[in-house]
């Protein structure tokens, strides 16, 4: 799976290649990163980043049992003066264990919002500390992409370790149809975008909307700028339409009328829903009549939940959604300029693998070069007034066949590393490199008026 020719880190200036995959794939090194790249080498430190073990490792589960975060508020009529360190006690607990915040006994506001909180603390250690920095980046790549409110209602305060641990993270480097189905029925989402509250006569359109745009096929496939009736999009009556327009998310809109979330809302006058936070179907509330999302008809009175399953697989194996997802992820470890040959063979891949459990691994995976082709050779600007500028720095490898890294690659040939050190060192006046440890700093280019740093 991996070039063997990137097996040693000593590629590049003073492990250069070490630790710009380190600072790809993860956060950047420290020097037991750097070492255990060294180590095992490329292929084998990728294939292990690829499949972590569940959980976290031992030093991440040590340092989490350590933190303690100050809680303080000032007393009311209603509750005592506080001022302690508290245990990141909500991680591992069921959204029922953590519910209880939610009810009406009287409680500071900051206890209600505590568990975001938690988590906060909880990502960063994991950013710093993890010995798996590829499944941490992908974590936060997914809490971007199925983005919810933290800072919103108490309820997503609440459902956030739970989201966190048992959508999110579970599922960063899983299957996306998984995922997606773990999302749609996830508490913070069902508050976020108001699902709870879609009920059949009245369907609340938000996570439908946001589901086509942003989660699945992408902006770049709403078609009803051209197009307002469903026949019309390309392919639509073969059942394969090129993209959507505003009736496919009136309609799939439907598909999930009914996904609540057991909050202790009324049923009708003599029930309610139990308070557990956790998801409820309700069928009285579910629109079941005949729809059609994407081409596709839905037979009427189907089982519980099947309509809006049928809506999450059409839209995760659309090739839109192939397109958009793939597009993401060479911008984020590619760049904004990603080739479009590469996003089109990252949606290839990623067609290819719709049904495995490890998709989104074997995506981030078989890229050709494992996303160093475009990306291993670039340019640095330098901007002041103190530099020499005007020029170019660093020798230039040449782009025929024989001087590209495997045929492929732009080679490097100056370590940002060593830019990075001989700015810092003008900077602050230090002689050498002290901000890198482990690496062997060769000097500086030249890149100010002045001399080397």
């Amino acid at each position: 799976m991996a070039r063997e020719s990137h097996d040693m880190a000593e590629q590049g200036e003073g492990g250069g290649f070490a630790r710009l995959v380190l600072g790809w794939f993860g956060y950047g090194p420290g020097p037991a990163d750097l070492a255990a790249f060294v180590a095992r080498g490329f292929g084998p430190w990728l294939e292990t980043q690829l499949a972590p073990p569940p959980g976290d490792d031992p030093e991440v589960v040590q340092r989490l049992a350590q933190v303690r975060l100050n809680i303080k508020y000032p007393a009311d009529a209603h509750w005592p003066a506080v001022n302690e360190q508290r245990p990141l006690a909500s991680l591992d607990r069921p959204i029922e264990a953590l519910w209880p915040l939610l009810d009406a006994q009287p409680r500071h506001p900051a206890e209600r919002a505590w568990p975001r909180y938690e988590v906060i603390a909880a990502t960063l250690i994991r950013a710093i500390y993890s010995r798996y920095p590829l499944r941490e980046v992908l974590a936060q790549f997914w809490r971007d992409h199925f983005n919810v409110n933290a800072f919103g209602p108490n309820a997503i305060a609440v459902a956030l370790p739970v989201y966190d641990r048992e959508v999110i993270r579970k599922h960063a480097l899983g299957n996306f149809r998984a995922l997606l189905e773990a999302v749609a029925g996830s508490t913070a989402m069902l508050y976020y975008l108001s699902n709870r509250s879609s009920r059949a006569g009245a369907a609340n359109e938000n996570y439908a909307r946001e589901l086509f745009e942003l989660h699945t096929l992408g902006r770049d496939a709403y078609l009803n700028d051209q197009y307002n009736r469903w026949r019309d999009v390309p392919g639509a009556v073969a059942g394969r339409p090129e993209g959507y327009i505003d009736q496919d998310v009136y309609e799939a809109a439907r598909a999930f009328t009914g996904w609540e979330v057991e909050d202790g809302t009324a049923l009708d006058g003599q029930r309610k829903l139990p308070a557990t936070g956790r998801f409820a179907y309700v069928e009285t509330w579910h629109d079941g009549y005949q729809k059609r999302v994407l081409g596709q008809e839905f037979n009427p009175f189907a089982a519980a939940l099947d309509d809006g399953g049928k809506v999450l697989d059409w839209v995760a194996h659309h090739p839109a959604t192939a397109r958009h997802l793939a597009g993401k992820l060479c911008r984020r470890y590619v760049g904004s300029d990603a080739p479009p040959e590469l996003v089109g063979r990252i949606a290839e891949v990623w067609t290819r693998t719709t049904q495995a459990p490890d998709q989104i691994a074997q995506v981030v995976a078989n890229n050709k070069s494992q996303g160093t082709d475009h990306g291993r050779g670039g340019l640095m600007a330098v901007l002041g007034g103190k530099v020499a500028g005007g020029r170019c720095y660093g020798p230039w490898p040449g782009l025929r066949t024989g001087q590209l890294e495997e045929g492929v690659d732009l080679a490097v040939t100056t370590d940002y590393w060593r830019v990075l050190a001989e700015v810092l060192g003008w900077q602050t006046g230090a002689k050498g490199n002290p901000w890198f440890p482990g690496y062997d700093y060769p000097g500086g280019l030249g890149l100010f008026a002045g001399g080397r740093g």
